[in-house]
């Protein structure tokens, strides 16, 4: 089954670009999924189970990289990719 996830991150702290830059980096190595990132969230799209197991995993080196941040996601059901 595919997923459609929107994640907004938002660290606390004055210096939040170098904590978002390098969740979006790392998210983008992952060849399984489909991202697309704008100026206001990042877009994952993949098959379920990976895109939670890449979810938990980085979102927990964010926090151990960059301390405190709130993650705001969306899911949905299904490939809602432009190019799907």
């Amino acid at each position: 089954m595919d997923v459609s996830v929107e994640v907004s991150m938002y660290p606390l702290k004055d210096e939040y670009i170098p904590a978002i830059q390098s969740f979006i980096d790392r998210v983008n190595t992952y060849p399984e999924l489909h991202v697309l990132t704008n100026t206001m969230s990042t877009q994952l799209f993949g098959e379920f189970d990976f895109l939670m197991d890449v979810m938990r995993d980085e979102m927990r080196r964010s926090y151990e990289t960059f301390g405190r941040a709130i993650f705001v996601c969306k899911f949905i059901q299904g490939d809602l990719s432009p190019s799907a």
